[in-house]
């Protein structure tokens, strides 16, 4: 049986990824239709808005690392 402050650890857990992903979305929405208006006016740039449209992943992986320092500090995994 799972205890409140388990329960509770686990619900922050799920928060830190979604937020984090929810976050990246948001971001990489904008980036990207940023990034589409550079193609059509200077393909050459396609690395550069590649990279800019990468970077913000990084969020989520900040989100997972902290949900599972969450799950390893109150002992779910």
């Amino acid at each position: 049986m799972i205890g409140m402050s388990s329960a509770i650890a686990a619900l922050g857990a799920a928060i830190a990824i979604t937020g984090g992903a929810i976050g990246t979305g948001i971001v990489q929405s904008s980036i990207g239709a940023a990034g589409m208006g550079l193609l059509a006016e200077k393909p050459e740039m396609t690395g550069s808005m590649l990279l800019y449209l990468v970077i913000p992943e990084t969020i989520v992986i900040f989100g997972f690392v902290i949900a599972v320092l969450i799950a390893l500090g109150a002992g779910l995994i």
